[in-house]
């Protein structure tokens, strides 16, 4: 089956040397193509090109652009969407001068929202979820990781994953599930965090494996959480069972956690909001991708993780939306994409890689998502007419998506 998209206006993320990535200056190359039209065959890219030389496609199913940009759609490497209800008093709190670390030590924070998802059941938690993934799929997102760690014991773990492997085979967006029994210590292991790392390794991770509902183990490696030591234990448990591992480090202090995500060849560490000018120089022959989340920061206020001096030493940055109850309740990409151009400095250019072959690649996904190129999977959307790509991040709340495709597929609203 085949679908031809005609008279783009800007068809923008275009790949021509199959890139798995794009370091340091490479990320201001996002190249773009004026009045163009795009082929796709069974779900895949197939071809593009200027309208003046438009192929012959009878078979085809003709889609008109109608002057509108078409982009890759976003590739959002870290989410916590899978959770129960909302977190508006801790709102309420932050804004009356509370930290983040002072709501968690009264109850609130993370155990907060492990406490509502215990009472729910998956039936419920799935639907909850679907609404979220709906959200995001119609502001532009192709790729999603969604991680447990509101469960903090086995059982309720087991419940989220299952849930994530629910909504990986319902929805039309690609999923990655990410196991984080390790985002807190479970009120019932309190003052005995030896004894709930042991859980989490001994028999959380097995039982996670037995049942293959994840790609990733993670650790919140930080201040107040996990030590680097745990947190290389329960890496190295997680890729004895095929999960390799991801870690949210360096938000709340200098932690180690980059450090230790090199070490043990992490997938990505992500927040960095405390990143040092040392953490930047270890991930330069690294394998590990920096992941960006300034709705975070944003939404905290917090200081914005170092992205200037990321990319000037080189490396692959990624930025993503950190989608959860507590520190960041969006899934709002091009917002994410806004504030990366507003508060941390990137070019539009730069922004917009971040958050489509980097955060891919973030993902383990870049070879077949991320960028337009032949023989990708055909996740993209259309746009109104803009006059060029900065016009995104620049038009920071204006709702520009008019239609979505993925797999090859337009995506019709319910």
């Amino acid at each position: 089956m085949k679908l031809l998209v005609i008279n783009i206006g800007i068809l923008a993320g275009i790949d021509r040397q199959g890139l798995l990535c794009r370091k340091g200056a490479e990320m201001a190359q996002f190249e773009t193509l004026e009045n163009a039209y795009l082929l796709c065959e069974n779900g895949k890219f197939l071809d593009f090109g200027p309208m003046d030389q438009l192929p012959m496609c009878d078979d085809a199913t003709i889609f008109d652009a109608q002057g509108g940009a078409v982009l890759p759609s976003f590739c959002d490497s870290h989410t916590h969407i899978v959770y129960a209800g909302s977190r508006e008093q801790e709102f309420v709190d932050k804004i009356n001068g509370l930290s983040y670390a002072e709501i968690a030590r009264r109850g609130g924070g993370i155990l907060n929202s492990a406490d509502r998802l215990h009472e729910l059941s998956e039936d419920e938690l799935y639907e909850q979820a679907m609404t979220r993934v709906r959200e995001v799929m119609w502001k532009g997102t192709g790729a999603i990781e969604i991680k447990s760690g509101y469960g903090l014991n086995t059982a309720d773990e087991l419940k989220m994953l299952r849930v994530i492997r629910r909504i990986k085979q319902t929805a039309p967006l690609k999923v990655m599930a990410n196991f984080l029994g390790a985002h807190a210590v479970g009120r019932e292991y309190a003052g005995r965090q030896a004894e709930y790392v042991d859980l989490v390794v001994n028999e959380m991770i097995p039982a996670v494996a037995k049942e293959g509902l994840a790609d990733f183990v993670d650790v919140f490696c930080d201040e107040g959480f996990f030590t680097p030591e745990e947190t290389a234990r329960i890496l190295k448990a997680g890729l004895e069972h095929g999960m390799r591992g991801k870690i949210h480090g360096q938000e709340l202090a200098d932690s180690g956690g980059v450090k230790v995500a090199v070490e043990h060849n992490a997938l990505s560490v992500d927040h960095l909001e405390s990143m040092t000018d040392a953490d930047i120089e270890m991930m330069r022959d690294s394998n590990t991708t920096p992941t960006a989340l300034p709705g975070t920061s944003f939404f905290l206020n917090m200081p914005f993780a170092p992205a200037r001096k990321m990319i000037q030493a080189g490396l692959p940055m990624a930025i993503a939306s950190d989608y959860n109850p507590g520190s960041t309740p969006s899934g709002d990409m091009k917002f994410a994409v806004s504030l990366a151009c507003i508060k941390m400095r990137l070019q539009p250019a730069e922004a917009l890689n971040a958050a489509t072959i980097n955060g891919a690649a973030a993902m383990g996904l870049s070879k077949d998502y991320g960028s337009i190129a032949p023989g990708k999977v055909a996740n993209f959307f259309v746009s109104q007419p803009i006059p060029s790509i900065d016009f995104i991040p620049y038009a920071y709340t204006t709702p520009i998506i008019r239609h979505i495709f993925l797999k090859g597929q337009q995506i019709a609203r319910e």
